[in-house]
């Protein structure tokens, strides 16, 4: 008998039942395969990040610029020195003066995420010819925020780098920079980002290169509530984690305060990232879950089902085709619905909003939700 089958034998025995996967295995909204237990795959390889280690961004504050070296700016900002400046305002990347001592990287989406289905070629023409070190963002965190399953923005960002490759050339793909958002399913965010490392690299090889993905990780909107907002904080810091571990070459906190957001908060935000880097040091190992026969085989699954949909895409005209015709809207509602009318039946539970709620259901899936429409929902506002 097979290890595995001994493992199962005992699982058996010691659960009293010959259906341990009744009991042992969880339904989830990605379909993905959660096994109880998992066999050794040694066909695994180190991911690398881009950066040595992982950039801890902070939206730019004064008082700051001692503890950070890394930014975000949606203003110009003069006189800092040797840091790593994420352009995040499309005017901004205009006119910004850059300095030789600092490294610039432009996190602007040239799509347009409606109807127009188009890409705005003067401002990618004014982004490639700036001497940023990545130039052009492909942003797939709005698509997070919407309600999208991982497998589609896995897909997506490969659908939108296809599209800007048949634009401007395969050159391009060494100057993207990847934008995620990572939400609270902690083993699947991990290797949702490790799943893209495979998949771009697969990618690249389609066009004779054989590159890694610059990728930036912002924590999600979609499961934050403005009641018990320290609720947000514990969530978030969480989300961080499973970006640094999961290999983010550049990490950012949103503000963890919904409403009424103050510059004490906006800096504690940051400040969370700094507890994880310097109590755990995780943001700077290069792939430090490889070896997990659970993360790999969910990693291995991620991947494998998104390059089968980012096929699909292709065989149908590729991403902005069905932006235009309202499919890749319509594949985002109904993941998003579904997602949400989990939350409404507690089959998700999100603390001081569905379990042990301090408000009854407000808004209804229909209010909250378009079908036409790739718009940012948090999971609380049907209670809010």
């Amino acid at each position: 008998m097979s290890t595995l089958g001994n493992w199962e034998q005992l699982v058996k025995r010691q659960l009293k039942t010959d259906d341990i996967y009744a009991i042992l295995q969880k339904e989830n909204l990605e379909d993905i395969d959660v096994k109880p237990y998992y066999q050794n795959n040694s066909d695994y390889k180190i991911l690398p990040k881009v950066e040595e280690s992982t950039h801890l961004v902070a939206e730019y504050q004064e008082g700051l610029e001692d503890q950070s070296f890394a930014f975000l700016l949606n203003e110009n900002v003069e006189n800092l020195d040797e840091k790593s400046i994420f352009i995040n305002n499309a005017e901004l990347s205009e006119h910004i003066l850059t300095e030789e001592s600092n490294r610039y990287f432009s996190l602007i989406d040239v799509f347009s995420d409606d109807y127009k289905a188009e890409i705005n070629e003067h401002l990618a023409g004014e982004l490639l010819s700036k001497s940023f070190e990545r130039k052009i963002c492909v942003d797939v965190s709005l698509h997070q925020n919407s309600g999208a399953s991982i497998i589609q923005q896995l897909s997506f960002a490969l659908a939108k780098s296809k599209e800007l490759v048949e634009k401007f050339g395969s050159e391009i793909l060494d100057k993207l920079i990847f934008k995620f958002a990572v939400g609270s399913q902690y083993f699947f965010e991990i290797a949702k980002i490790r799943a893209f490392k495979y998949l771009f690299n697969q990618l690249s090889k389609e066009f004779g290169k054989d590159l890694i993905p610059y990728i930036f990780v912002e924590t999600s909107l979609r499961n934050k509530s403005k009641s018990d907002q320290d609720n947000n904080l514990i969530r978030s810091t969480l989300e961080l984690a499973s970006a640094m571990i999961g290999g983010a070459d550049a990490v950012f906190c949103n503000n963890y305060k919904i409403e009424n957001p103050t510059e004490l908060s906006k800096e504690i935000s940051f400040k969370q990232q700094i507890v994880l880097a310097y109590e755990s040091i995780i943001n700077v190992f290069e792939d430090a879950t490889s070896g997990s026969y659970f993360v790999e085989d969910i990693t291995q699954q991620f991947a494998e089902k998104s390059w089968k949909l980012f096929l699909e895409i292709e065989e149908k005209g590729g991403y902005l085709e069905l932006l235009k015709l309202g499919e890749i809207q319509k594949m985002i509602f109904d993941q998003a619905t579904k997602e949400q009318s989990w939350v409404e039946e507690g089959k998700i539970k999100i603390i001081g909003v569905n379990l042990y709620p301090k408000l009854e259901v407000k808004k209804s899936v229909s209010e909250l939700y378009d079908s036409s429409e790739i718009k940012s929902v948090r999971l609380a506002e049907m209670f809010e």
